[in-house]
């Protein structure tokens, strides 16, 4: 091919595609995986406290329930790719849903503690494979002119989920009265909670069939035909389709697949870049953002908040979020990754600082304090719109980008374990912390954050303007 011809092909594949809605559909189809991870991620967050009393348990018992599903999603995370490689992006979005869809089923209709465990298992396993899914789908279809802001749909999708999962805790507990164990539909208010999420479960499952499955994936198992139909679909019918069949079949042929032993080296096991990466998902989760998303209505109920008005502030929490992811993606490109990440992390400390220092008052008749239950309660919403404006994306668009190609792959899957794992920790050892002490397990959280800021200033590299191949 000439370079006349190539200057031509690359700018049909920059051009607006003829389809622009139909691909932005598709990415939307895909995304719906993300709202699963966020809503499954964050809907337990109405059942925590109808769990400890229906079940009469501790708080490392109630802990272990909670926190159970991130070993599902550590395990799905960790095979969505080889599964996805073998049957195809689709098949396994299919699984996903219906994965959901029983989880949702079981988790709202459990006999015994431990088969409530089982359910989030299956679920977490659901949400592992979607967040891998989901973006690696939306990559391999979408033009490269609209790669980006067609990939920022997962994060938005995960966001909207958490808010959209908490919107209907609220409005299921105002229709039982206030009450997570009063009766609704023949059933107890928390259990219609983790229910409804078969309605977006098995809309996932239906959007699934409505679109084609990846090019990429077509192409490595021979169906070269139908991969140039999915291409001029996406693409638009002015692309060299044959050029595209065939650059794609190169890049495919020339990948490295890296392995584990390629990150190996170094003083300390791993080469530096990959306890970069590491340090990034640890400290992401080390700052206690899924305390917010996990345990919210227990949080504030136990400084005294009515049960649906802390129903209430889970809710608008979840919008801060969305309003500080979108602002993460409208900046993300325009100051760079890490001068966010340090805005982040300043405003995270002085949130959790003030949020630990409300709670180191004593409670007046079962309430915090008015002073300080409010600054409780507005620190809490700064600390989430800190978090979701800087560490909430950037972490996930460095993780893509730091890494040299040659061991990119694996690297990123060290550094997604090391993230759910950080997840895990947090989540599981929080209620007994809180009923240890409220205050001081903020303050662990603040120091977190503090620490975030040398890291970042010492071994943080700002990736904005670099192409993947510059990173050594």
């Amino acid at each position: 091919m000439t370079s006349t011809e190539q200057a031509s092909n690359t700018g049909a594949r920059d051009a607006q595609p003829d389809h622009l809605s139909h691909v932005i559909f598709i990415a939307a189809a895909a995304a719906m995986g993300g709202f699963l991870f966020g809503y499954d991620s964050a809907v337990i967050n109405g059942a925590v406290e109808a769990i400890r009393d229906r079940y009469d348990i501790g708080s490392t018992a109630l802990a272990q329930v909670i926190a159970v599903a991130l070993i599902g999603c550590a395990i799905g995370a960790a095979t969505a790719g080889r599964i996805a490689d073998r049957i195809g992006r689709i098949r396994c979005m299919q699984i996903a849903a219906v994965l959901f869809t029983v989880s949702a089923v079981g988790s709202a209709l459990p006999f015994a503690l431990y088969d409530l465990a089982f359910w989030r298992i299956v679920g977490g396993f659901a949400i592992g494979m979607a967040s891998v899914i989901g973006p690696a789908y939306i990559a391999e279809v979408a033009p490269a002119a609209y790669r980006g802001r067609l990939g920022s749909f997962q994060q938005a999708a995960i966001v909207v989920g958490i808010a959209i999962s908490q919107l209907v805790n609220w409005g299921i507990l105002n229709a039982a009265d206030g009450d997570q164990r009063g009766e609704l539909l023949g059933v107890e208010a928390w259990q219609i909670m983790l229910g409804v999420m078969v309605v977006p479960a098995v809309l996932y499952g239906l959007l699934s069939f409505a679109i084609p499955e990846s090019p990429r994936f077509l192409i490595s198992v021979g169906k070269d035909e139908r991969a140039r139909e999915v291409l001029a679909e996406v693409e638009g019918k002015d692309v060299d389709l044959d050029a595209r069949v065939a650059e794609i079949e190169s890049a495919m042929n020339s990948e490295h697949k890296s392995t584990f032993k390629d990150l190996l080296g170094g003083s300390f096991f791993f080469k530096p870049i990959v306890w970069i990466g590491i340090g990034l998902s640890v400290f992401q989760q080390f700052v206690g953002i899924n305390v917010a998303f996990y345990y919210s209505a227990t949080l504030w109920q136990s400084v005294g908040v009515d049960p649906t008005e802390s129903f209430f502030y889970s809710f608008t929490t979840s919008i801060i979020n969305i309003v500080g992811t979108v602002i993460a993606m409208i900046f993300v490109d325009r100051i760079g990754r890490k001068p966010l990440a340090l805005i982040g992390s300043v405003g995270m400390v002085i949130g959790l600082a003030l949020e630990a220092w409300a709670f180191s008052f004593d409670l007046v008749d079962g309430k915090l304090p008015a002073t300080q239950g409010w600054v409780a309660l507005i620190a809490a919403h700064v600390f989430v719109l800190f978090f979701a404006l800087s560490w909430g994306v950037v972490v996930w668009v460095m993780l893509g980008e730091m890494f040299p190609n040659r061991i990119r792959a694996a690297a990123l899957g060290v550094a997604a374990s090391a993230q759910w794992i950080a997840n895990w920790a947090i989540t599981a050892s929080f209620p007994s912390l809180a009923d240890w002490n409220l205050s001081v397990t903020y303050v662990i959280y603040t120091v977190f954050a503090a620490l975030s800021i040398p890291f970042v200033l010492k071994f943080v590299k700002e990736t904005k303007g670099k192409a993947l191949e510059e990173m050594g």
